[in-house]
């Protein structure tokens, strides 16, 4: 702003120095008067404008017209004036269309300049009527705002600049309703969610989140949600401060603002993936998985992450086990089963965290060092009381976010998986309903989409003594043993294929839901269910043989005979595949022979279409090769 005062110096002294020149002109007196009552005004203003807090972004644009206005002005002048003789007056001639351009641009400069001064100022007036009569509508402007010269070719730019400028000056009411109106606009189109950006409207609303009213505070969150379209409008709005702006409002704000936030960062992180390990610094993955434990396991205010233990803490950790008779082997399973026990104790969701539930807590954890991001007790308290719907809203939008950052990030799905949101969305794929549940679904296979793809991760994570693994695996599983076609059952199974490499040989559960699935009438269902059943049956699983062998057991291949022959191009695609690791992998089954799996490889063979799969033309020959080669007999029977 101070550099903007600077910038009036200038356009004031040349509106000084072209008041004395209109007096001394020798020529066309009358023209030069008329641009001297014009130049005294916009002198005037440009003084009042140098003593005002402006909106910068239109004021730059109409300084810059201004001093246009005032060069075209000079110009004339000078040549009207005295300077240069009787021959010079004699020869200079001025056209009267050149006074028309200067009046016209001095007009407009006139217009713009008004504007901008009621524009940045109204707004004001309106807050210190407010505090005045307790009552901001009894702010009354007698002349309506218009639009002003600068913004005629494009009236939507006059528009968002008058919104903005409220958010900046205006009262708390006033704010609201432009934040509001900035929803609207972001809406609309791209087009006019760069401009707000592009017109410094960020900020405003940034402070807005901060220190708005609860339903401003929620327009304004929206505003930056809809504005995030595309990475370079998301990498703006970070460096303009979104992330601590919505670290505030998760660690302490109401639920449903909260709610608001999370889907905003939902949709800035999936616009802008790169965005996502900035979210994480902020600590607001953290945060959202606070909010995702609330009331779904205990001692939700005390989630933290165990990061580096030091040789002291283990051994005070071991001690502290010791005397609760508890192997030090066990220590992490340990702390995790009093969550698991209250959440399988509990109806919809445990009750809020008291005394007794700290106490229960494993002594050991003291004596490690924590990273605690979570709401403080402070900002919790109460929360207990607000409406079912306003918790389902901030879980269900939590858990969207937790999803969305963990796409395709292994550090973020690492420090989720530390944490309790494992156990988190276990719970509420079982309990809960409507998005929270489907959220949980979607973040719980982002999740598994990255271990599959990192071993160290889906070690971690998802090693079979887990307790919180388990308990996802058996909600996974629950969920597709139920087999009804809901916008569960397909995430579910791609979390199952997923974690293809983290069951034993003695897992036997897993492979016979999947192959019933393949007798499905969705598409999408048998496709996703081949796609799984691949995954286990294919070469980098190291149990490849174990798993072809339950497929086939379960009667995997009768189904995937059909799919092969009658089934849509994708599901065909997915299950000749599946068919060529059986093959491959179990040649001398009796039941692939019972099923014709040779002849159904001979027939693929014959199929150009097929064939153009890069994968299905490495498998095929070498599966029939096999098949072949340890059924020749039996193939010969039934030709």
């Amino acid at each position: 702003m101070d550099d903007l005062r600077a910038s009036l110096a200038r356009p004031i002294q040349v509106a000084e120095q072209l008041i004395k020149w209109a007096d001394e002109a020798q020529t066309s007196r009358q023209e030069c008067q008329d641009l001297k009552s014009r130049i005294e005004r916009v002198s005037t203003l440009l003084r009042q404008a140098a003593r005002a807090d402006l909106y910068e972004r239109p004021a730059r644009r109409i300084l810059d017209e201004t001093d246009r206005a005032l060069d075209k002005a000079s110009s004339l002048l000078d040549r009207c004036c005295a300077r240069g003789g009787f021959l010079r007056r004699l020869l200079t001639i001025v056209p009267a269309a050149a006074f028309r351009k200067a009046y016209h641009l001095l007009d407009n400069s006139l217009g713009d300049l008004t504007w901008i001064l009621r524009v940045s100022t109204y707004a004001a007036a309106a807050a210190a009527a407010a505090s005045d009569n307790d009552d901001e509508d009894d702010y009354d402007d007698d002349d309506h705002i218009g639009l002003p010269p600068i913004a005629q070719n494009e009236p939507i730019l006059f528009l968002i600049w008058e919104q903005i400028a409220v958010l900046q000056y205006g009262g708390l009411e006033a704010r609201a309703d432009a934040a509001a109106s900035v929803v609207s606009l972001a809406r609309d189109n791209d087009r006019y969610g760069k401009l707000i950006i592009e017109e410094d409207g960020v900020p405003p609303l940034l402070r807005l989140i901060k220190e708005g009213r609860a339903d401003a505070q929620e327009s304004a969150a929206l505003a930056i949600g809809l504005l995030g379209r595309d990475p370079e409008c998301v990498d703006l709005m970070i460096l303009a401060g979104v992330c601590t702006s919505f670290v505030n409002i998760l660690k302490d704000a109401p639920m449903k603002v909260q709610g608001m936030v999370a889907w905003a960062v939902s949709e800035l992180a999936a616009n802008h993936p790169k965005c996502q390990d900035t979210f994480l610094q902020h600590n607001v993955v953290r945060l959202l998985v606070s909010h995702l434990a609330f009331e779904t396991v205990q001692e939700h205010s005390k989630y933290a992450v165990v990061s580096k233990m030091s040789i002291h803490s283990v051994v005070m950790d071991n001690k502290t086990t010791t005397t609760n008779h508890t192997s030090s082997h066990d220590t992490p399973a340990a702390a995790a089963k009093p969550a698991a026990m209250a959440a399988s104790s509990s109806a919809t969701a445990a009750a809020c965290p008291g005394p007794s539930a700290a106490a229960a807590r494993p002594a050991g954890i003291a004596g490690t060092r924590l990273h605690n991001a979570s709401m403080s007790a402070a900002a919790t308290r109460g929360r207990e009381y607000e409406a079912p719907d306003i918790k389902a809203y901030l879980k269900a939008h939590a858990a969207r976010a937790l999803g969305t950052l963990a796409t395709g990030n292994p550090a973020i799905c690492k420090n989720i998986t530390e944490s309790r949101a494992l156990l988190c969305f276990s719970i509420l794929l079982e309990k809960a309903t409507g998005d929270v549940q489907y959220n949980s679904a979607m973040a719980l296979m982002e999740i598994c989409r990255v271990a599959e793809q990192h071993p160290e991760l889906r070690r971690s994570a998802f090693k079979p003594t887990s307790p919180s693994a388990r308990a996802v695996v058996d909600q996974l599983l629950r969920v597709v043993e139920k087999a009804d076609y809901d916008e569960l059952l397909v995430p579910c199974i791609i979390c199952l294929g997923c974690l293809s490499r983290t069951f034993r040989a003695t897992e036997t559960r897993v492979i016979g839901p999947l192959v019933r699935l393949l007798d499905e009438r969705e598409a999408d269902v048998t496709l996703e269910s081949a796609a799984a059943l691949t995954k286990f049956a294919c070469r980098d699983n190291y149990l490849h043989v174990d798993h072809c062998k339950a497929i086939i057991t379960h009667g995997g291949a009768k189904h995937l005979v059909q799919h092969v022959y009658f089934g849509e191009q994708a599901v065909q695609t997915a299950a000749l595949i599946l068919v060529c690791y059986l093959g491959h992998n179990v040649p001398d089954s009796e039941e692939l022979a019972e099923a014709e799996i040779l002849t159904v490889l001979d027939w693929a063979c014959k199929q150009g279409y097929m064939s153009q799969d890069p994968l299905i033309e490495s498998l095929l020959p070498e599966a029939k090769i096999r098949m072949e080669l340890y059924q020749s007999r039996v193939a010969k029977g039934y030709y």
